[in-house]
């Protein structure tokens, strides 16, 4: 409950944000972080962790009907994976560089976007994990602030990746 009310805090405030004001937004006493987290910097800390966890994501994918076509499905994919690469830039660019070494890791396999493109296995050129990489990967080219001025849309992110950049008769 702390943690999900700092997040759009710190999104705003960067590392200014006080603890009243999250106190405040989560509706307890500001003394019942101090009881949850031993200071600042250690709450600072778990909100980016959650804001790097992957959990959400795939419960989001996990919500998208499985028998949709596959173009919405790739679309609404796109749009949950979209919001998040937006929203976990806007914390990291919000606070300071020491809380950047925070779970460097690998970005891991999408196992419900796996399982949502399974099923038009037929369809792809590739298996469906690949599959599922190569969109998370175009999601982040066509919607990170330092690589596009302005975001795709989900459905043009979804177009490119079942149709590619060129023209329907374009030779191979």
């Amino acid at each position: 409950m702390i943690v999900a009310a700092a997040i759009p805090l710190l999104i705003e405030h960067g590392e200014m944000v006080t603890t009243r004001q999250i106190a405040d937004a989560a509706g307890i006493a500001e003394g019942t972080i101090f009881r949850a987290f031993p200071d600042k910097d250690e709450l600072l800390g778990a909100v980016i962790d959650a804001a790097l966890d992957p959990a959400p994501l795939e419960l989001a994918l996990g919500t998208i009907d499985p028998d949709l076509p596959l173009a919405e499905i790739v679309a609404r994919a796109a749009a949950f994976a979209q919001h998040r690469v937006v929203e976990v830039w806007r914390l990291a660019t919000s606070v300071g560089t020491r809380f950047h070494d925070r779970k460097k890791q690998p970005m891991a396999e999408s196992l419900a976007l796996t399982r949502l493109l399974e099923p038009h296995r037929g369809e792809l050129a590739m298996p469906p994990s690949r599959a599922a990489r190569t969109l998370r990967a175009l999601v982040f080219a066509m919607s990170h602030p330092m690589m596009v001025d302005k975001p795709a849309s989900p459905r043009e992110i979804a177009n490119v990746f079942l149709h590619g950049v060129t023209k329907p008769s374009a030779p191979c």
